[in-house]
């Protein structure tokens, strides 16, 4: 119990700015109980008034029929107006926060979670929260107007009610154990779906890689096997559900035919109990038939409430998902000088920089090359603080960055990666996604820095053109570009070119290699180049190798100085042959 009130505490956070409606649905709902009592009292009279005779009596019933069922009428469309609004507000505010969360989890705790254990909570578990207060209500009022009817049924025949009251009882037990049966399955059907989820989501962003590897069938064997797995754990769920639904159904049959002997018996015996009464009898015991059902269901509502709650709750919670953190200080204008110093960071314990030092001034363009593996791109992912250094420190301005805050790191820092992502949207609303109030100016202006703009006239829609989710309608060099006017337009002081030329083809290259030069001297530059031709004009040069900066220099100097950077180039030299 201590735990339900905890879930609908935290859940009530959400629903509370949405609590007009929540009040509105709970009174007009007991408008609606109302109505389920005295309906059936109305309806008994009808008969009775029928059977009599009275046909000015019969008008007045049926007169009282027709207000009765109105009122339900207008109830059940005020219900309805209430419920949908206090479910899609709820919600709406439940996934935009749960959203928000997720993107401040450490790029580690995304890395080894799948996709999938995050769509299933953003979605099927945040609308079981969103729920939570509607659906309360509604069973609730329904169990109470239940209880409205046993009263009723006690006024005419305490041994009658008595009889319905342990009926209930003995059936609403059978229902509690099988909806704790059902959580503890449900739990597990869950973790199955969101391993195919993720796969699934894996598939359609992969979907031209995996037919580019003719390896459509390996996938779809890969893919059935966890659809199966997550199928034979729901029927296996199901089949324990239909066990005691079974039960429950045959024992309700048994106690139904009970129900007419004891009638039968009270009849009779003349004064125990009256043909109206009998009617009356059969009416709530109709209506009262299905109430185990309806606590089960109540049952199993709460059950998966919690359990999303449970699921929901372990993302926010920072010892099972943790999160990224950052300093209070801001810096209003970042310079661009950096500096690492004795930096060690190791993936899963593989150690991949050894005590790395290094400095780089505002403004000056820096490249670094070497050998796969040596830690380049890592360099950038702890600049940014996607992960944090295990020993030494990283400095903006002289600052350490686990003191500042997100927006002096994030803000002044963009990435240009080998593949940046691009949005399924136009290339304008693309843009806008760094700066909402971007002008037509600014957007032509880093569009023209970025050598896009030529492109983009060509358009028929210009830059009002939808682009496929990935940029998959736009070449690589035309994702390079749209991704390097983004930078532009975000302003950031430091960019970071993360092998952003190493498969285009030459003329791209150049059109890349112009964009960068349009941004010399105005920015800190960094490019981790595969190409070494790209980066001959680059202020320094670093190379890395088993984690450390082996030299540096120029083009020049380190062709004079260091013999690997001499031969990597001239190996080069040599493919290009």
């Amino acid at each position: 119990m201590k735990s339900l009130i905890s879930n609908l505490k935290f859940a009530w956070q959400y629903a509370k700015h949405q609590k007009q409606y929540l009040i509105s649905y709970i009174l007009i709902s007991i408008v609606r109980v109302v109505t389920g009592i005295v309906h059936p009292i109305v309806s008994a009279n009808l008969i009775v008034a029928v059977t009599d005779n009275q046909f000015v009596q019969v008008i007045y019933v049926a007169i009282s029929i027709l207000f009765v069922e109105t009122v339900s009428t207008i109830a059940n469309y005020a219900t309805n107006y209430n419920a949908v609004n206090l479910y899609q507000k709820t919600l709406a505010v439940l996934q935009v926060d749960l959203g928000k969360n997720i993107l401040t989890l450490q790029n580690k705790t995304l890395d080894d979670n799948g996709s999938g254990v995050f769509i299933q909570r953003l979605t099927s578990d945040t609308s079981n929260l969103a729920d939570i207060f509607e659906g309360l209500t509604s069973y609730l009022t329904s169990i109470v107007g239940s209880f409205g009817i046993l009263v009723a049924m006690y006024i005419i025949s305490p041994i009658v009610f008595l009889y319905t009251l342990c009926v209930i009882i003995i059936l609403c037990v059978l229902e509690n154990k099988r909806t704790k049966k059902r959580k503890e399955q449900e739990k597990v059907v869950r973790g199955k779906r969101e391993k195919g989820t993720g796969l699934i989501g894996e598939m359609v962003r992969g979907a031209r890689d995996i037919k580019m590897l003719n390896s459509e069938n390996d996938f779809l064997f890969e893919l059935q096997s966890k659809i199966t797995e997550e199928k034979d754990s729901f029927f296996a769920m199901m089949k324990t559900s239909r066990k005691y639904r079974f039960l429950i159904g045959h024992s309700h049959d048994l106690f139904s035919f009970f129900f007419i002997l004891i009638l039968v018996v009270l009849l009779q015996a003349n004064k125990l109990i009256f043909a109206t009464a009998i009617v009356l009898y059969n009416y709530y015991n109709g209506q009262l038939s299905y109430f185990h059902y309806r606590v089960g269901s109540f049952l199993e509502m709460l059950k998966n409430f919690e359990l999303s709650c449970e699921r929901i709750r372990d993302i926010l919670d920072e010892s099972k998902f943790p999160k990224e953190h950052f300093g209070t200080r801001h810096l209003n204008k970042v310079e661009g000088n950096f500096e690492f110093q004795n930096v060690i960071f190791s993936y899963d314990k593989k150690p991949v920089l050894k005590n790395l030092s290094f400095h780089v001034n505002a403004n000056e363009t820096v490249a670094f090359v070497g050998k796969s593996g040596e830690g380049k791109s890592t360099i950038f992912q702890l600049l940014c603080k996607m992960y944090d250094v295990q020993k030494g420190k990283i400095l903006i301005d002289g600052i350490d960055i686990q003191e500042l805050d997100r927006e002096s790191i994030r803000g002044n820092i963009t990435i240009i990666s080998q593949e940046p992502y691009i949005f399924h949207m136009s290339i304008k609303d693309n843009l806008r996604l760094v700066k909402a109030n971007m002008t037509k100016k600014e957007m032509k202006e880093v569009c023209k820095l970025a050598c896009l703009d030529d492109f983009i006239e060509t358009l028929p829609d210009k830059y009002d053109t939808i682009i496929g989710e990935g940029g998959v309608t736009l070449s690589g060099g035309q994702k390079q570009r749209l991704a390097i006017a983004r930078a532009l337009l975000q302003k950031t002081e430091i960019i970071l070119f993360d092998e952003a030329t190493s498969a285009l083809d030459n003329e791209t290259q150049l059109k890349i290699q112009e964009a960068i030069n349009n941004m010399k001297n105005e920015y800190t530059i960094l490019i981790i180049a595969h190409r070494l031709s790209t980066i001959i004009g680059a202020d320094r040069i670093l190379y890395l190798e088993d984690g450390k900066i082996e030299a540096e220099g120029t083009h020049k100097e380190l062709m004079k100085n260091c013999e690997k950077y001499r031969q990597l180039y001239e190996a080069e030299l040599l493919s290009k042959k």
